[in-house]
């Protein structure tokens, strides 16, 4: 008979089905929104080619008027190719609305799916934050994921020792930087892959995509911050990211 809390099992399920349904209505908001960037300059150069053909494709071409033809032409490729960087833009963090916030607050926030994160792995969660801490400027999701995806990585590496993960969340900082850290109880990084930990598509995970940690780092630098790890003495890793306490009001 399974120990389970039926509790816990609902709210897992709920958490599932949230995620679910977020990543897909974020991928129809993004197929919708190239279907409407592209569908108008597409049909347009569709039908200015058409005429154009028919103007040469003549016994006396009308040259003048497939130049003018071809221009437009010109202008509705560029129009498509300034709708597909307007949604790039939606996903470059830079680009994100930040706003003033403590880097503690914005823990507590996240911190019951990331104790149900831990669950899902039979771990344990903890969660250590000082008081007093700067004032950040951030964008709050983007850094939460940030987080999150830190949390899933420490929570996979303890899995794979003998013993039920143990997971460490520390906020510390001083007057100048925030500094987060995450702390597993896993075998620690491998010596030929301490390297290659932040590059795009490089995983040690069966089926991973090698894109979570690449994000991480992308997303801290975005913020003017660092990202880094260490493997621990007594064995597991230590990943960390540190942001920059925002401009005080009267600097501004």
């Amino acid at each position: 008979m399974s120990d389970s809390n039926p509790e816990t099992v609902g709210s897992e399920v709920i958490f599932k089905r949230l995620m679910e349904i977020a990543r897909v209505s974020a991928l129809e908001e993004l197929a919708s929104g190239i279907a409407h960037e592209l569908n108008q300059p597409l049909g347009a150069i569709a039908t200015f080619s058409q005429a154009g053909e028919r103007m040469l494709d003549r016994g006396e071409p009308l040259v003048g008027r497939a130049v003018e033809v071809f221009r437009q032409i010109n202008h509705e490729a560029l129009s498509a190719g300034a709708g597909i960087h307007r949604i790039r833009r939606m996903f470059d963090p830079g680009e994100s609305a930040r706003v003033r916030c403590q880097m503690s607050d914005l823990v507590s926030e996240l911190h019951p799916v990331l104790q149900m994160l831990a669950s899902r792995h039979r771990g344990r969660l903890q969660l250590h934050a000082a008081t007093s801490l700067p004032t950040l400027l951030l964008d709050r999701l983007r850094i939460q994921h940030v987080l999150f995806a830190l949390v899933q990585n420490a929570c996979d590496a303890g899995s794979q020792n003998a013993g039920l993960p143990q997971v460490t969340i520390d906020v510390a900082g001083d007057r100048y930087a925030v500094q987060t850290s995450v702390t597993d109880s896993g075998a620690g990084v491998a010596p030929e892959n301490q390297g290659q930990m932040f590059r795009p598509f490089f995983t040690t995970k069966r089926g991973g995509t090698g894109l979570g940690l690449a994000s991480c780092r992308a997303i801290v630098e975005a913020h003017e911050g660092t990202i880094g790890f260490e493997n621990l003495p007594a064995g597991g890793s230590r990943f960390w990211f540190r942001l920059p306490a925002a401009a005080m009001e009267s600097e501004r």
